[in-house]
């Protein structure tokens, strides 16, 4: 097919970053602006017109600033996808604060340790809308948050009066409004500091890519504690004006039911998600009901073809695709609207973007061959929280970042992953760093080592763990799992754990991981 686009050619990058507001508390405003009645966010429980979540930012803000959140300070919102989130990272960004997005779902150690790293001045934890929230707001002894009007759900918070603010500076493009925590390869958890201008870029190119408007309706499943659900869907789709319906988990039912009966026209996802939304459908023989969409995208982990020709057969739409990271804000590409792809390309490099694709030498690749893709554009990160070393591992002098991403790019523009330079896994559109959960299989008293790599499943990929144990060990892989699953997130456990009884290993002693793949 051709990848000729013509929504893409209309996007000035210079026009489009001298329009984009100073800070991203800008969009309730302006939408409140352009019409108060519309309905902006809708859960299960309530919804609020563009002038309620307005309002409701404002009292917020208050709230936050009554406690003594300053410009600089951190402010940590666990949650799952609701209404309080969306108004209190709003709020926070209104007093110049950084929104520090946190999925609910962490373990108590994981939450803990960004914390402890962030330093945030004020906690807040969406409780009525995340049971899992709930549980750290106790664990932590939060306080009951006054009600505000217009409602919002329950939410509770602590303060810690001792925190250090970080300077505030008045460029969008320097200025940190969010703080999303990566788990890196030392199992050490890294803070991405995204600028109001890598999400306001990603979100006015993204929804402009998208065509999105006032009449659509946005089905946000992807977490907005994961920067594809922050900036893309949340932000994208909020400042074009569209309308969210919020959804805190994935459930193929209620996502079954959303597009035949809410209206949905914009269904984003991670693969795993389609597929297992064709599995329900065709298990219980709920006929493909979906008037209102209009868009389909597949994004976070790698699309196989035999899972976006099925989708595409059911939806009667393309499945687009598209590529992006943490530290891009996150898009670096997307198949476009008006040029689907047949194969499972991640599309075309967004406008304003660069690409370069460099051979493990440091050498750039010819054209079309392989290379470590680099990304230059105003979607790159600030750079690592408290990190410097960290920072200029990752980004040039010049503003090239290293996604550790192995690529290939065609004669037409379309951009190909083809592999990772690093072993990282990506599960359901999550990361999983291996020596995160190889840390936790080693401090049990009777493992002696381990390894871990992924496995390719149906539109997924999953945890496949290895370990050699001690002589005369009487724990079984069951129970190693069940240890995992008490100190790691759910998509960060094995699918299976074999115990071998020794690791492959090199003279140096070096765990040879590609030997592993002969035994999944």
């Amino acid at each position: 097919m051709s990848t000729d686009s013509s929504i893409r050619s209309t996007i000035d990058v210079a026009a489009l970053l001298a329009a984009l507001p100073a800070r991203i508390a800008e969009i309730p405003t302006l939408a409140a602006a352009r019409d108060p009645q519309h309905i902006a966010l809708i859960e299960d429980a309530r919804q609020l017109t563009s002038a309620q979540l307005l309002q409701a930012v404002d009292a917020a803000a208050a709230l936050l600033r009554d406690w003594g959140v300053r410009g600089g300070d951190r402010v940590m919102i666990v949650a799952e996808n609701s209404i309080a989130q969306i108004v209190l990272l709003f709020a926070t960004a209104r007093l110049d604060a950084w929104a520090l997005v946190s999925n609910a779902r962490l373990t108590a150690a994981e939450l803990d340790a960004i914390r402890a790293h962030a330093q945030p001045r004020v906690v807040a934890y969406a409780v009525e809308s995340s049971g899992d929230a709930r549980q750290h707001a106790q664990r932590h002894q939060a306080a009951d948050a006054p009600a505000i009007t217009p409602d919002i759900g329950a939410w509770s918070y602590t303060v810690d009066s001792t925190v250090q603010a970080e300077p505030v500076e008045a460029a969008s493009h320097r200025q940190c409004a969010a703080l999303i925590y990566t788990t890196g390869t030392t199992g050490a958890p890294k803070g991405v500091m995204l600028s109001h201008r890598n999400l306001l870029y990603i979100a006015a190119v993204s929804s402009r890519l998208r065509n999105v408007g006032p009449g659509d309706v946005v089905y946000a499943v992807l977490p907005i504690s994961h920067v594809y659900g922050f900036a893309s869907v949340c932000l994208g789709s909020l400042q074009a004006g569209a309308t969210l319906r919020l959804a805190p988990r994935f459930a193929p039912e209620a996502v079954r039911r959303a597009l035949a009966d809410e209206h949905v026209s914009i269904f984003q996802g991670v693969p795993a998600m389609h597929a297992k939304l064709l599995e329900h459908l065709q298990t219980h023989g709920h006929p493909w009901s979906a008037p209102s969409l209009r868009f389909a995208y597949s994004g976070g982990s790698p699309l196989d073809a035999a899972l976006k020709a099925q989708a595409e057969a059911v939806y009667g739409l393309p499945l687009h695709n598209g590529y992006g990271m943490t530290e891009s804000s996150p898009t670096v590409s997307q198949t476009m609207l008006d040029a689907p792809r047949s194969d499972c390309s991640v599309g075309e490099v967004i406008p304003g973007v660069e690409v370069r694709f460099v051979g493990l030498d440091g050498v750039e690749a010819a054209p079309g061959e392989i290379g470590e893709l680099w990304v230059r554009g105003p979607n790159v990160m600030l750079g690592y929280y408290r990190s410097p070393e960290q920072t200029r591992a990752a980004v040039t002098a010049d503003g090239w970042l290293k996604t550790g991403d192995l690529a290939r790019q065609d004669a037409d523009g379309a951009l190909h992953i083809v592999g990772r330079s690093k072993e990282l896994i990506i599960r359901s559109g999550f990361n999983v760093y291996p020596a995160e959960v190889e840390h936790v299989l080693n401090a049990h008293p009777q493992v002696v080592q381990s390894a871990v790599i992924g496995r390719a499943v149906e539109g997924n990929e999953e945890v496949v763990a290895f370990v050699e144990l001690i002589a005369g060990a009487q724990v079984t892989p069951a129970e190693l799992i069940a240890w995992c699953g008490e100190r790691l997130a759910p998509y960060k456990r094995p699918a299976e754990l074999k115990v071998l009884t020794a690791l492959p290993a090199a003279s140096t002693g070096k765990i040879l991981k590609h030997r592993l793949r002969e035994f999944v």
